[in-house]
């Protein structure tokens, strides 16, 4: 089943077929035009010869890249990565010098006999490069064989010579270059080695990655040993505290307790003063306190008590006073008092230990931390004596290459292929100019044609003049082809649908006919008024055989020409004038007496005489009345109208019908007049029946298929006289 868009491209084509065939003389002047002008250029020139060469460049020249040591020794290469070492090579063979020594050489001379300009000789020769290779094809066009090959050949060979002399010139320069800059290489070199010395030697360096290795380790085991002694100190405190909370003491009372309790003197003089008080207190329950005994007695005791005093500062090294009781205790005390001092004496030595450790570990951990830097500032040390010493090396290496390579006498490329003598010409091309020259004037013709109907704004097909003017498209009629009866000698007849009942223009308003049957779905349709946008557009001729076509129906059916300006249908019914709708309107006339009969179930009612004023007679109550009664005697009634781009008397009549019928033909209606035929019916409020498209181009085989076995041999005698038959068997009438 086609789709859409194979039909859009279908009626594409065929709107192209029909522009080329109303163009068709512009583009056949243009297309002989454009290919005589080719011929004659193309067989007036002289033939061009073309000699061709090809040099093959190597990857490697020994001299392109002496100095760059960052690439290898003779590569070619470009400065930029969207350079192409090829085609700069092809611009030095292009170069002015080359050029001028091929042109001094071979004594190349112009038409004048002048020495050729290098721009000529450059617009003949053609250097491009043979993908996927390394090769350069040069080319050189003349209208002699034996001077083009000359040219290539001679081009070539002065390109190697000058490549010779440039690769040689490079390595010289190159050489020059590398022995100033060799002292100087060497120079940094020493540098960045005093530079490593002293670097070392003033952070002390052997070496920093065992230096690391070393340091991480010895921290581990610093930490290691003071978690461990932190641990053991954890236990003496605990032990100092148990005890001093056992003893009621202090460290400090604890160790003067346990001095004072070990000191013979304190002891001694102590002992002494307990004697005395034992005495003075026997002595006192026998004496009174002013007995020289006790009084002797109370003085040895306080003598002996400020040698207690004194003995006790002495031993102490402080003045802290001590009780009695404490300078004399018992051996658990003493035993208790011992082991404080003794676990007082641990603590203090495990926290010197504890903080010996530290101390260490933070001397360690400091020098791993600028281990990092020192290692950062090695590198950098060691780097400018890398480089420093890599670029020595290898501008000693060049040196040595550069040294050899200045004696040689190389190039980078060489001859693969000569020009040989060509035997054929290379211009003109005669088939293909002449086959390009046909192509562009087919063009040129096809785009000037189209430029044309581009501007050209009338209304060509029928889809146009049905989107412009958005009405239902209820039948078109095709162009009516009269060749046949011109060439009988017959007159062209405005009436095919009788003089011609099996031709495709009569089978068109049998469809238009039944496809106005089909507007009014409630009502019968029985007042038409068909008019159009502008005049030639047909609307008489549609309004005749619509008539007929009718009439064929069995319906009777009232003609009426209401163009009282231009009337047309007594011309093509070939009656007279005389009398007509104008003269019924102003009552000379009556309906009955001024209608005629034009074929079987027609009757004509012509325009009659021409009044002043035609839009008056037919904006008027008689003319309404008239259709009122010409209603109830007819079956159908055609009005014949003038355009409605030009006149109102369509719009007057439209409000008085059952509906308007608007014809359009292609190639006559314009856009704008369309448009403006839309909207006079928008704001005239005129019932629309639809629009008929008149004289179309159409394929008759679309309307001749069921006629064409009946349409051989006939003539027109025969076909009125089936035609009449025909109506004699519908409306059961006797036709003479």
């Amino acid at each position: 089943m086609p789709s859409h868009q194979d039909d859009q491209d279908a009626i594409n084509f065929q709107q192209y077929w029909l522009i080329v065939k109303r163009r068709w003389l512009l583009i056949a002047i243009i297309i002989g035009s454009i290919f005589g002008i080719t011929s004659l250029v193309t067989f007036s020139q002289k033939p061009i010869y073309e000699a061709e060469g090809k040099l093959l460049f190597n990857k490697q020249n020994g001299v392109s890249s002496l100095t760059g040591v960052s690439e290898q020794l003779g590569q070619l290469s470009g400065v930029t990565n969207l350079s192409n070492p090829l085609e700069t090579e092809a611009e030095i063979i292009r170069s002015n010098p080359i050029a001028q020594k091929a042109i001094a050489e071979l004594q190349l001379k112009d038409k004048l006999g002048e020495p050729l300009e290098i721009d000529d000789f450059l617009r003949n020769l053609k250097i491009k490069t043979v993908r996927g290779t390394d090769i350069l094809q040069l080319s050189y066009r003349s209208t002699s064989p034996e001077e083009a090959t000359t040219i290539i050949n001679r081009l070539m060979s002065a390109y190697l010579q000058s490549n010779v002399r440039a690769n040689r010139s490079e390595a010289t320069a190159a050489r020059e270059f590398l022995n100033k800059q060799l002292p100087l290489v060497e120079v940094k070199v020493i540098e960045a080695e005093a530079a490593q010395r002293r670097f070392k030697e003033k952070y002390q360096i052997v070496s920093l990655e065992e230096e690391a290795i070393e340091g991480v380790k010895r921290l581990n085991e610093l930490s290691s040993q003071t978690t461990q002694l932190r641990a053991q100190l954890v236990d003496v405190r605990t032990r100092s505290g148990a005890l001093q909370n056992q003893l009621a003491l202090n460290t400090r009372q604890a160790m003067a307790l346990s001095t004072l309790s070990q000191s013979k003197a304190v002891q001694q003089v102590l002992s002494e003063y307990q004697k005395v008080q034992d005495e003075l207190a026997v002595e006192r329950s026998r004496f009174t306190d002013d007995h020289p005994i006790i009084t002797s007695l109370l003085n040895k005791e306080q003598a002996l008590k400020e040698q207690l005093e004194g003995r006790v500062t002495q031993t102490l090294g402080s003045s802290q006073p001590v009780p009695e009781q404490d300078l004399q205790i018992g051996e658990l005390k003493q035993a208790l008092t011992a082991n404080l001092v003794q676990v007082e004496v641990e603590r203090l030595g495990l926290e010197n230990q504890v903080g010996v450790l530290m101390k260490a570990f933070m001397l360690y951990q400091a020098r791993l931390r600028i281990l990092p830097k020192l290692q950062q500032q090695q590198l950098q040390v060691q780097r400018r004596l890398q480089v420093a010493q890599t670029t020595y090396e290898q501008m000693l290496k060049r040196l040595q290459e550069v040294q050899v390579l200045e004696n040689q006498n190389v190039g980078n490329a060489r001859i693969v292929s000569e020009a040989l003598l060509p035997k054929k010409p290379v211009s003109p091309r005669i088939l293909l100019n002449l086959a390009l020259g046909g192509f562009l004037g087919f063009f040129l013709a096809i785009g000037a044609a189209l430029l044309l109907e581009a501007g050209d704004k009338s209304v060509k097909t029928a889809e146009e003049a049905q989107h412009l003017l958005e009405y239902p498209l209820l039948g078109i009629i095709p162009v009516f082809d009269q060749k046949d009866r011109l060439a009988r000698g017959e007159s062209i007849t405005e009436l095919p649908v009788v003089d011609n009942p099996y031709s495709s223009v009569n089978a068109a308003f049998e469809m238009l006919q039944i496809n106005l049957g089909f507007t009014f779905s409630d009502k019968e349709l029985k007042v038409i008024v068909i008019s159009s946008s502008v005049m030639n557009e047909g609307k008489s001729f549609v309004a005749a055989n619509l008539a007929v076509a009718t009439a064929q129906m069995g319906r009777r059916v009232l003609l009426i020409d209401a163009d009282m300006r231009r009337p047309r249908q007594h011309e093509i019914w070939k009656q007279p004038n005389l009398m007509g709708l104008s003269n019924v309107l102003v009552g000379q006339a009556t309906l009955a007496e001024t209608a005629k009969e034009a074929v079987i179930n027609v009757e004509l009612l012509t325009a009659g005489t021409m009044p002043p004023n035609p839009a008056a007679l037919l904006d008027s109550q008689r003319m309404n009345a008239l259709l009122k009664q010409a209603a109830q005697n007819y079956d159908c009634i055609i009005i014949d109208t003038p355009p409605l781009s030009i006149l109102a008397d369509a719009s007057i009549i439209g409000k008085m019908a059952d509906g308007m019928l608007l014809v359009a033909r292609p190639g006559v209606v314009n856009s704008a007049a369309a448009k403006a035929t839309k909207g006079l019916l928008e704001y005239s409020r005129v019932p629309m029946l639809g629009m008929v498209v008149n004289g179309v181009v159409t394929d008759n085989n679309d309307y001749n298929y069921y006629y064409s076995h009946k349409n051989t041999g006939k003539n027109n005698s025969d076909r009125k006289d089936k035609i009449k038959s025909s109506l004699s068997k519908i409306t059961g009438l006797r036709l003479l």
